[in-house]
Order: C-alpha cells, then sequence, then structure tokens
C-alpha cells in the first residue's frame, strides 16, 4: 500500500478537476445574506424621530470585546432627542474589535440597537472603522422630524414604551405587513407606525 500513497494524495486534485468553476463576481453582483445576518449596527428611532437610545450603557458592558463606548446625556425642555430623561449624547462602536456576536443587541432594553445586513466594512485606514452616533443612526422617513423636538407621540416615555409597540403593530397591519419579525432587520426599527405621528399629533391638540 506504501507505493500508492502518493497517488492517492492526488485523490482530491483529481476530482477537483472535472467540477464546474464557481466564480464569484462581488462586488458586481453582492451576497444575498440571510435575514438574521449580524451586519453593521444601527440605532433606530421612534415612528416621531426620537432616538430610541437611552444612554444606559448596557450594550457596551455587554460587549466581549470592549468595541462600543457609550456617553449618555440629559433631555432638557429644550433640547429632547429621546423620551424620558436620558439619552445617547456620545455613541461609537470600533469594528476593528467588534465579533459580531449580537450580545449588545439582547441586552438593550429599547430596542433601539439592532444590526441590519451590510457587511462591506472594511477599510484601508484604521480610524474609519470607528463608527460614531450619525453614522449609526438609521435615517428620518417620512413623518419623522429631526430631534431634538418635544415627544409627539405621548405625554412621557411610558406612551412611548409601553403603547410604542401597540402603535408599531397597528402601523405594521396598516401597511400590509404581517411579518413581526421584521423588527430585526436593516432599518425596519424606524419603519412601523410613521404613518401615524401626524394622527397622534392631532389626538394631544
Amino acid at each position: 500500500m506504501g507505493m500508492f500513497d502518493g497517488i492517492a494524495g492526488f485523490g482530491v486534485t483529481f476530482s477537483t478537476m472535472f467540477k464546474k468553476v464557481v466564480t464569484e463576481e462581488y462586488p458586481l453582483v453582492k451576497k444575498v445574506t440571510a435575514p438574521r445576518y449580524h451586519g453593521r449596527h444601527q440605532l433606530n428611532r421612534h415612528p416621531d424621530g426620537l432616538e430610541k437610545c437611552v444612554g444606559c450603557e448596557l450594550c457596551a458592558w455587554a460587549c466581549p470585546a470592549d468595541a462600543i463606548y457609550v456617553e449618555g446625556g440629559d433631555n432638557t425642555p429644550e433640547a429632547r432627542y429621546s423620551p424620558g430623561e436620558r439619552y445617547g449624547a456620545i455613541y461609537q462602536i470600533n469594528y476593528l474589535r467588534c465579533i459580531g456576536c449580537g450580545l449588545c443587541i439582547e441586552a438593550c432594553p429599547t430596542r433601539s440597537l439592532t444590526m441590519t445586513n451590510e457587511y462591506e466594512l472594511a477599510d484601508d485606514d484604521r480610524q474609519d472603522l470607528i463608527y460614531t452616533k450619525d453614522m449609526l443612526l438609521a435615517p428620518l422617513l417620512p413623518g419623522m422630524e429631526q430631534p431634538p423636538h418635544p415627544m409627539r407621540l405621548g405625554e412621557d416615555e411610558q406612551d412611548y414604551y409601553v403603547q410604542g409597540p401597540e402603535m408599531a403593530r397597528r402601523g405594521r397591519e396598516q401597511a400590509g405587513d404581517t411579518d413581526l419579525d421584521t423588527d430585526n432587520r436593516a432599518g425596519a426599527n424606524a419603519l412601523p407606525g410613521a404613518a401615524l405621528v401626524g394622527k397622534a399629533s392631532e389626538d394631544k391638540r
């Protein structure tokens, strides 16, 4: 058997020669990821545009790679960025350290932080891989207002975090979206209930 060992070693090589070659056409054709793929993070908004992040720093504490840095700030009547007393004044994620484990998502009590399907995070400058708050915030959608501004959906944070999910569900139903798992997908947390902002503002008057 020893005399055939050298030939047997080429078995994989010979079998591969007759297989069809798979050519990846990236970046012209981008790979479609799984719905729950752990890609770039996103800081989501309420339907009126206020930020969901309350600056609690639980995501930073949960991160095993120490990739997240948060500093909370106080909301004031003149400058309100989120419901309640606090908001994330400084928010940074270092993608040189992030391992994509998703523990920060599990720790977030307000569903502010989610992970999108965006996976193109490579860069040739280390500084550019430290994402700041303005790079992580979800875009403003129709019906949303750029903070700071007063609360439009209720008088206190209970109206946002208790009644908010119900408003979001009704918003999805009105839009014809019956998939209740869409909140974990790219941009989805910013979508529900946006059409109800105008109605909520009228109800407060």
